[in-house]
């Protein structure tokens, strides 16, 4: 039962994350990859994107 807690917030924030990304004013090929990106590496992912690439991926794939 725990577990499925853990994995349906963690698919709850993947959703939420890819919805930001896709809200970004970059490139399509800047959000497919972004979010391709978060959607693959799970909690790694998630936890990177809120803590340090958020504010940056704008800059990156400009």
């Amino acid at each position: 039962m725990i577990s499925f807690l853990i994995w349906l917030v963690g698919v709850i924030l993947a959703v939420k994350a890819v919805m930001e990304i896709w809200k970004m004013p970059m490139g399509m090929a800047g959000k497919v990859i972004s979010a391709v990106a978060v959607l693959c590496t799970s909690w790694l992912g998630l936890a990177v994107y809120y803590f340090y690439a958020k504010d940056k991926l704008v800059h990156w794939f400009k």
